[in-house]
Formats: structure tokens, sequence, C-alpha cells
């Protein structure tokens, strides 16, 4: 199972890099008025998003999935973490929108649009990584935080 857990982490790494750098791509996409750097940054989207990013999600999907049935984990913070993938799962798809979106000449935002868009995934990785080290039992915390209130 370490090597499926291995695997897992790769190809997480492998998809938050794209998850990372496409966004940038687009920011650059979107200030750029010269034909060829317009091709190119079709190119570089079209290669990152199919090449790298969605053999990278649908692989971490498939070895997360493995490490869940071979491990048999369960808690609230593994419905937290499955909710936080589905996030980046839609988040995911809304960058192919934009890929497609960019290869039709049909975009409609501007590089501070991108700028913000690009962030998101961090908080995403900041969430994630913080319910799987340490598993909190998000059930008993809301409990505590209401008998505060």
């Amino acid at each position: 199972m370490l090597w499926i857990k291995s695997l897992h982490i790769i190809f997480m790494v492998t998809w938050f890099a794209g998850l990372f750098y496409l966004p940038r791509l687009f920011v650059y996409h979107a200030l750029c008025e010269d034909q060829p750097g317009n091709e190119r940054f079709k190119i570089m989207e079209r290669k990152l998003y199919y090449g790298i990013m969605t053999p990278g999600a649908v692989l971490t999907v498939v070895f997360g999935v493995w490490l869940w049935l071979g491990y048999g984990f369960s808690g609230s913070w593994l419905h937290a973490k499955l909710a936080l993938v589905l996030v980046l799962i839609i988040y995911h798809y809304y960058c192919g929108k934009f890929v497609t979106a960019f290869k039709n000449d049909a975009n409609r935002h501007g590089h501070v649009f991108y700028r913000w868009f690009n962030e998101f995934p961090v908080l995403i990785l900041f969430a994630v990584v913080m319910l799987v080290v340490i598993k909190p039992d998000l059930a008993e915390l809301v409990t505590l935080i209401s008998s505060k209130s």
C-alpha cells in the first residue's frame, strides 16, 4: 500500500502543478496582444490541460480510491477531504472551459480575474493537507464551537 500512497502523492503533486500553472498562463494569455504569442499560449494551455493535468487528476483519484478501499479510512475529516476533492474536480473542469474559450478566441475575462482564479487551489491544498495530516474530528469540533456560543 505504500507504493499506492506514493503514486497518489506523486500524481496529486502533478495535478496541483497544473492547477497552479494553467491559470497563470491564462493571466499572461489575457494580456497577450500578438497573434504568434496567442497561438503559443493556446498550445501550452492545451498540452498542460490534456497532457499533464487531466491524467494527473484521474490518477490521483484512482490511487486515492485504491487507498480508501485498502485502508478503509473513515471519519468526518475524510468526508471533508472528499468534498474538497470534488470542488477541485469542478475547478479543473472550469479550467478546461477556459482553455476552450481561449482556443476559440472567446475569452471573456481579463487578467485580474485569472489572478484571483489562480489563488483558489492554494486554499484547497492547504485545507486538504491539514485534514489528511491532522485528521480532526470535525463533528467534535463543531460541537465544541457551538457549546461555547
